[in-house]
């Protein structure tokens, strides 16, 4: 099996280069029949750059014909293409062409890598074609969870056909960014065949010399997953994707202003999927055809999704602190009191922030925060252990961050009374949030203070729906009672009987 470099060298030497896999294969010093099996293979290619060449000035009258069948051929099989030879002799004999075989042969050999982006000027596509797009961050204002907020959002654009995608998302971070593109190619059904991108951090670690980059792992990997090719632009060269930077303030202008009131992100990517539906019913401006006409031939140039989505995430080693919490992107994250001063292994996603034991055992997942130095809490991990030294509890430093209801209920418990509910407690929140349990405390304290088993039983039904069921009342009317009378004569009564015998 050859490395991902090697499968993109023999990729872009054969299908952008017009290389034969024989003379990749020489170089290589692999069969042939090797280079076309992985040259077929659906991978990703990176530019090379390309050093240009003065042409003469007989070039400058036939140069816009040579540009319209390099571009009409691209669109057939190899086989079936002109080649230089042939279009040199096609411009003696129909433009009277005086230039020389090998001015064609330099132009012809430039101008297929330019327009093929492989070149050192390759930034800028002679025409828009359909599957081609353009993708890119925007920023709006919105009113997210009751706060005055600005957030981000991923617009992915097609010239060709003039529409896009767009999805809100909290960050610009590698995750957010690869998650955003993703969600975008499995709800159109299909992969662009190239994508313009920036030199936006998520995507390129380094810029080198002569247009090469030095790719984030995670967005090498995606790539390879989904197959389309990249195009990036030159360095403070923005308007090399000019046309997702228009549809960036379209999108605001015409969907996101004024902000937007939200609760639920996901709610409202659903809504932005109606959004950029309705808006292809529109005329395009220079073509004046429907959009959605022009759209359909992007969908057609498409590439296949693959079988399996791509798993938006990283894996980072940290350090637990001295109270088993870890630090990730200015704000903490509980694992586990036994994790303290430990190593764990966080799995990263734009959503959840997952700890991992270093023997890959899950401890704890939350959601990932996008404030600062905000903190999330499981306490499921730290209650089950405390359960085991409960006259600890007090002193522990999650104790103060407990609800005031379990605090005062602990502070009334005898130790085995809070070592069974530390437990109860443990199993409750194993699978459920810490309002249900204190749902159930408070039910279960309204006859006084309850034992462990009477909040399980007002907990369990409250998790199976059935309410909590009302305690026995007695009946209003009991049975009368015979009259209960005090004195001697009852004794008088017992020794009646006996002075009648002796009379008789």
């Amino acid at each position: 099996m050859l490395t991902v470099t090697e499968i993109n060298y023999i990729r872009e030497q054969v299908n952008l280069k017009d290389e034969t896999y024989a003379t990749i294969g020489r170089k290589m010093g692999i069969d042939a029949r090797t280079i076309k099996k992985y040259a077929d293979m659906e991978d990703f290619n990176l530019p090379k750059p390309h050093k240009q060449t003065r042409t003469a000035r007989v070039m400058d009258s036939v140069k816009p014909v040579i540009d319209k069948w390099l571009i009409e051929d691209f669109k057939k099989k190899k086989k079936y293409r002109r080649t230089a030879k042939r279009i040199h002799q096609l411009l003696l004999e129909q433009y009277e062409f005086t230039g020389s075989d090998r001015t064609i042969r330099d132009y012809v050999s430039k101008r297929k890598k330019e327009l093929l982006n492989t070149g050192q000027s390759s930034a800028i596509p002679l025409t828009a074609k359909p599957g081609m797009a353009q993708i890119d961050f925007g920023e709006a204002p919105f009113y997210y969870k009751n706060t005055y907020t600005t957030l981000s959002y991923l617009v992915l654009s097609f010239p060709y056909s003039n529409t896009f995608w767009f999805q809100v998302l909290e960050a610009q971070n590698k995750e957010a960014f690869l998650e955003g593109m993703k969600r975008i190619f499995h709800h159109m059904g299909g992969v662009p065949k190239a994508i313009r991108f920036d030199n936006l951090s998520p995507a390129v670690k380094k810029i080198r010399p002569h247009g090469k980059r030095d790719l984030t792992e995670e967005f090498e990997r995606f790539t390879a997953h989904y197959g389309f090719q990249l195009e990036f632009c030159n360095p403070a060269r923005g308007n090399e994707k000019g046309h997702v930077e228009a549809m960036v303030k379209y999108v605001r202008n015409n969907f996101l202003l004024p902000e937007v009131h939200t609760h639920d992100l996901r709610s409202l990517n659903q809504e932005c999927w109606v959004l950029a539906e309705n808006d292809r019913k529109r005329i395009h401006y220079q073509k004046q055809l429907p959009i959605s006409e022009l759209y359909s031939a992007d969908k057609e140039a498409f590439l296949l999704l693959p079988e399996k989505e791509f798993d938006c995430v990283r894996y980072e080693e940290v350090k637990a602190d001295k109270y088993g919490y870890v630090h990730f992107d200015t704000n903490l994250y509980s694992s586990s009191p036994r994790f303290a001063l430990e190593k764990v292994l966080l799995k990263i996603s734009y959503e959840h922030i997952t700890v991992f034991s270093l023997d890959y055992k899950e401890i704890v997942q939350h959601n990932r925060l996008y404030g600062y130095k905000e903190k999330s809490m499981d306490w499921q991990p730290y209650l089950s252990l405390v359960s085991k030294r409960p006259t600890a509890l007090k002193y522990t430093s999650f104790y103060d961050q407990l609800p005031d209801a379990w605090q005062s209920y602990f502070s009334q418990c005898t130790v085995e009374e809070k070592k069974e509910s530390l437990q109860l407690l443990s199993t409750i929140l194993k699978d459920n949030h810490m309002e249900i349990a204190i749902q159930a405390l408070l039910q279960a304290s309204e006859n006084g203070h309850p034992s462990a088993e009477s909040i399980k039983q007002i907990f369990y039904q409250l998790v199976n729906g059935r309410g909590v069921r009302a305690i026995a009342q007695l009946p209003q009317h009991t049975p009368s009672m015979p009259t209960i009378t005090r004195g001697l004569g009852q004794y008088d009564k017992l020794f009646k009987p006996m002075e009648d015998e002796n009379h008789a």
